[in-house]
Parts: structure tokens; sequence; C-alpha cells
């Protein structure tokens, strides 16, 4: 990877950041209907995620092209935990604020807060991403001494299982407690986001176990099938709210689930990668950037169609523009497996 091509790829994540947050900003202060106000602050903080994301594609691309420093190691991480961190605490005041539709609004802010911290945790695991190539080269699978320790890789895959479970556990609460359609709602989108962190699980897992040296053979299927689960999950789940309640005004919610579903598949072209190329070639590791960009197309595809409906029926104006924010979360996704492929490639 040459200088140009990293400052491009550094570039992505910031750009798409950039956009959730000027977009995000624009759809609340264009005007004061429901709509508006629950778009608005979602997208907003879709760009969240896209600055933990930079942390990560930063942590690695300065490895890859000797420029790392020993402050790096700690800013990139705690600038991901921060925005996870400040990205919750808004939501928690949304959700008891007065303005319409803060139910939805609330819940959800404080699940992208989770899912940015999730990927916080995934910029963590990247300190020590060269060692991945070393530790592949390896042939007697040995566990490398410059890698994290036991504890430390118990920790961090500790630290997403946390999360994703916090999120399990809040959609569960708003679907068995929940009294009020916006709670069904809410606690759809918290499945999906759950979905998510528990896809982010095995993303962590993968590259804290391959710089330590004990990721295994047999564990590649296990941590593919977890993402491509999760993504099936979710996307079986939006089909479910838009036939179950056609017509209603809630069955758009079906319509976040599936570009919810899109993401996991997203985050799987990274653990697709990592499994792949360990200990084995992998001609097609060049192909596997595709995916996010497929999934980035199929987001945008999707809100232009949602956008035209919502000429007629307001309640798509919401999943029209959450998925121009997705569709930047995907297309931020394909920055970081393009890095991954270029840091693990066999030259």
């Amino acid at each position: 990877m040459n200088h140009g091509i990293s400052i491009l790829f550094r570039a992505i994540p910031l750009a798409m950041a950039a956009f959730c947050f000027a977009y995000g900003a624009f759809i609340f202060a264009a005007g004061d209907d429901p709509s508006r106000l629950t778009a608005g602050p979602v997208v907003f903080f879709l760009g969240s995620i896209c600055v933990a994301l930079y942390c990560t594609a930063a942590t690695i691309i300065r490895q890859i092209i000797h420029t790392y420093s020993a402050a790096a190691k700690y800013i990139f991480p705690a600038i991901g935990y921060s925005f996870a961190l400040i990205t919750i605490i808004c939501g928690i005041i949304l959700l008891t604020s007065n303005m319409p539709g803060s139910v939805v609004t609330g819940h959800v802010v404080c699940g992208l807060g989770l899912i940015t911290t999730c990927v916080a945790t995934a910029a963590t695991s990247s300190t020590r991403f060269t060692l991945i190539s070393q530790n592949s080269a390896d042939s007697s699978f040995s566990v490398n001494s410059r890698g994290f320790t036991r504890g430390q890789v118990s920790t961090l895959i500790g630290t997403a299982a946390l999360v994703a479970a916090v999120a399990w556990v809040w959609c569960i609460i708003l679907f068995v407690r929940g009294t009020l359609p916006a709670h069904l709602v809410a606690g759809a989108v918290m499945f999906g986001i759950a979905c998510v962190c528990t896809s982010l699980i095995a993303l962590v897992a993968s590259i804290a176990r391959q710089t330590r040296g004990s990721y295994t053979v047999r564990e590649r299927g296990k941590w593919m099938g977890l993402v491509l689960a999760m993504g099936g999950l979710a996307f079986a789940l939006g089909l479910v709210m838009i036939f179950a309640f056609w017509g209603e005004r809630i069955d758009f919610v079906g319509f976040v689930l599936i570009g919810l579903a899109l993401i996991c598949w997203s985050i799987s072209s990274k653990v697709i990668l990592l499994a792949k190329i360990w200990h084995a070639d992998f001609p097609l590791a060049r192909r596997i950037p595709i995916i996010p960009v497929l999934t980035c197309l199929v987001c945008l595809f999707l809100a232009a169609f949602l956008y035209e409906e919502a000429l007629f029926a307001a309640k798509y104006f919401v999943p029209a523009r959450v998925l121009m924010g997705f569709g930047a979360i995907c297309f931020t996704l394909f920055s970081i497996v393009s890095i991954l492929e270029s840091g693990t490639a066999k030259k």
C-alpha cells in the first residue's frame, strides 16, 4: 500500500462521517414533523460509527506504512470510545425528552452507541495487526509472545460480547414490557442492532486471536457462520415486519431491519477474509471487498424506491433517509476490508 492509497482509504470513513453528520443535521433542522425529528438524529449518529471505523482504518494503515506511534496506539481507540459514550449520552437525553418520537429516536441512538463501542473495540484489537501475516506464515501454529495475552484476548472479546448482550436484553425488554407501537418499532430496530453487535464479536475475536496466534483452522467456520446467521436473522425479521404489518403505520421498520442485515453481511466480508487467508492461500481475496460495495448499492437503491414511496405515504420518510446512512457505513466497511486485504496479502 503506497501513501496515496493509504490517504484515500482513511479519507473514505471521514467523508462518510461528514456526510452522516451534515445530512442528519440538515434533516433535523429542515422541519419539526416527527419523521424529521426521528430520521435526523439517527442519521447524524450513524456518523459516530463511521468515526470509529476511521479509527480502525487509521490503526491498521499506520502499521502497514510504518507510521504507527506509541501515542496512536491509545489515541485512536480512545476517540472511538469517546464517540460511543457521547452517542449513548445523547440517546438517553433524547429518550427522556418530550420531543415527538423520542421513544424510538432515543432507543435507536443508544443502540448506535452500542455499535460504536463494538467498533472501537475492533480498533483496539487491531493495535497489533501486522502480527497476523507473520502468525499466518508460521507453520508451527505457535502462540506469538508479541501478540495479546490470553487475558487481553478474553477482555476484548468479552467487551464486545457484553455490549451485544446489553443490546439483546434491551431488545427483549422493549418487546416484552413495551405497551406502545413505538416500543415495538424500537424493539425491532434494537434486534437488528443486537445482530450487528454480535457480528462484531466475530470480527474482534478473529483479529485478536490471529494476532495472538491462537486462532485455529476449525474455528474459521464458526465465526463466519455467526456473522452470516446474524444477517439472516435481521433480514428474516425485516420481512416478517413488512408482511405481518402490511399497510399499517409500523411496517416501515422492516426496511430498517433489512438495512441492518446488509451491514451484518458487510461485516462478514472482513471475517471471511481473515478466515480464508489464515495459513492458506486464497486467490479470491482481492474480490472480497466487492461484498460491502454490493450491500452499499442495495441500501442506496432501496432508499431510492422508498424516497418515491414517501411521496404517497409519510411513514417511509424515515427508512429512506436511514438507509442512506446505512449505505455510507457499508461503503466505509469497503475501505476497511480493502485495508485488511492489503495488510494480509502474501507478497
